[in-house]
């Protein structure tokens, strides 16, 4: 199963990032370039890096200056991790190119990659869940009340693992068909936020 492969590659993903916990280290991607393991290794590498800047950017004590360059490297992570999933749609796209859409096929509601990108997210979420469902400093309180958070995310993740699997048996039999709109970030284009073309040189 094609989320079956994900997961793991999330799950090495996380462990590898967590050897140094080092938001400025770089990824160090096991996978050959051409493979679907390798932008599937960097999209979660993004996610991680950008969940524990959104920890960092969080202290109270911060630094003015030091939080809007979290903020501005966030935004260019954001921008990063939505280019990864166009090019996982452009596996999709070139996987089912030859599928012919049966007469009444639908489109659905996001495109596999947006789907597997909540999934590399879910991963995150499992993988903190389960460090403060065991940690050791925090009360059984917590403990037990994180276990059961935990119990919940396990379950989204099955259940999005089904949905997946089946979105994608849809449309390689051509019940359902991809069509993908490329992501128009206006913030991130000088040509489009009036705040940055409306400055003067």
């Amino acid at each position: 199963m094609f989320t079956a492969l994900c997961i793991s590659i999330f799950d090495q993903s996380i462990r590898d990032y967590h050897v140094h916990d080092d938001i400025h280290r770089m990824i160090e991607n096991p996978y050959e370039k051409t493979a679907i393991e390798h932008l599937l290794y960097a999209k979660n590498w993004i996610d991680t890096v950008q969940w524990h800047l959104e920890d960092v950017i969080r202290d109270p004590k911060i630094d003015p200056v030091k939080a809007l360059e979290m903020k501005r490297w966030i935004d260019r992570s954001n921008q990063e991790r939505t280019d990864m999933v166009e090019h996982i749609d452009s596996y999709f796209l070139d996987k089912y190119n030859t599928v012919i859409p049966v007469p009444g096929a639908s489109i659905n509601t996001e495109s596999p990659a947006w789907a597997i990108d909540r999934l590399s997210i879910l991963g995150l979420k499992i993988w903190h869940m389960r460090e403060e469902a065991t940690r050791a400093d925090a009360s059984e309180t917590h403990r037990e009340a994180c276990r059961k958070k935990l119990e919940i995310l396990l379950e989204q993740q099955r259940d999005l693992s089904t949905a997946i699997e089946e979105l994608l048996e849809d449309i390689g039999k051509g019940r359902k068909y991809m069509k993908v709109y490329k992501q128009m970030k206006m913030y991130n284009d000088p040509s489009l936020n009036p705040v940055l073309y409306g400055q003067k040189p």
